[in-house]
């Protein structure tokens, strides 16, 4: 039994306002199903951040202005599908780099060395399975400059200071010469962001729900599926949207492997996920306050989405 994820359950679902991490979604079944995610129409972040690494690697390149051989450490890397035409186009301009892909799914880290060794052959690839910052730290012992890449919007997935604390640590364990290439979600129509999150499929609902499967498998809890629903709100004055899970009837949760019993009130919420959505101004606020300078901001065809490249002060 994982231990953290019984503590943090334990601790979010007896706390006065119920909460879950969204880091705990990414068993192999819920990795699966965020590629549902993205895969989705009204999903637009995955198709604007692909067209910005696909037609745009070369000027990425260029203002890394990289002149040795460097290292490419991807901080979640998952199937690797928008990456992979960045990587495509170094390894076709003769670019000698190491690509350092991070996750926390063994099974989402196989799925992609073989794929990138069979699309890219002669790829030089050190895959790590774990926890960011305890492979980050080996990135300082390494004689190559280093480009961190934090995709997909990941960024929005923290609380304000929870993001500030985790961009500090990145340049923390960053070299004088690093760089940082983070895909952050812009401000936009707030109908185009709350039909990606709350989407007619219900991939987005079976993803939040997958945490309760996960909790009655891994700590023997007695959730009723049929009992709990999905709601997700955007909010465009503060940029962000959050997700919940809702208990439909009072009823009593047992945790088996804990012998723990947890009560809900009928319409109580928990707490899963927030997706913080960013203006150009917030970006350059944010970089400033954790030690970074903006170098250059790639944005896709819609301005939806950005890839904004950071130089450690």
């Amino acid at each position: 039994m994982n231990h953290t994820f019984a503590k943090d359950v334990i601790d979010g679902l007896t706390a006065a306002e119920k909460h879950l991490s969204s880091k705990y979604f990414y068993d192999d079944n819920g990795s699966r199903i965020f590629q549902e995610i993205m895969n989705m129409p009204e999903y637009y972040l995955t198709d604007s951040e692909f067209e910005i690494l696909s037609l745009q690697a070369k000027q990425i390149t260029e203002a890394l202005a990289f002149n040795r051989p460097f290292n490419i450490i991807e901080l979640g890397a998952g199937d690797g599908f928008k990456t992979f035409k960045l990587l495509e186009y170094l390894t076709k301009s003769s670019i000698q780099f190491n690509y350092i892909p991070i996750d926390i799914s063994q099974e989402a880290m196989d799925i992609l060395v073989e794929k990138l060794k069979r699309k890219l052959p002669g790829i030089m690839i050190e895959p790590k399975v774990g926890d960011y910052f305890e492979i980050l730290q080996q990135n300082n012992d390494s004689q190559w400059p280093s480009l961190l890449l934090f995709l997909g919007s990941n960024i929005g997935n923290y609380l304000k200071e929870d993001a500030l604390e985790l961009l500090r640590l990145f340049n923390q364990n960053m070299k004088t010469d690093d760089k940082l290439l983070i895909g952050i979600d812009l401000r936009k129509n707030p109908r185009t962001i709350q039909n990606a999150y709350d989407d007619p499929h219900g991939i987005t609902k079976r993803f939040n729900m997958n945490l309760l499967i996960r909790m009655n498998r891994e700590l023997g809890a007695d959730f009723q599926l049929d009992d709990f629903d999905f709601y997700c709100h955007y909010n465009p004055d503060d940029g962000k949207v959050k997700s919940y899970i809702v208990s439909l009837k009072e009823q009593i949760v047992t945790f088996k492997k804990l012998n723990k019993g947890i009560r809900f009130q009928q319409n109580e919420l928990i707490w899963t996920e927030i997706s913080k959505k960013y203006s150009l101004s917030e970006i350059e606020t944010m970089a400033q306050k954790t030690g970074f300078q903006v170098k250059e901001n790639f944005k896709d065809c819609k301005h939806y989405f950005v890839d904004s490249l950071w130089n450690k002060d």
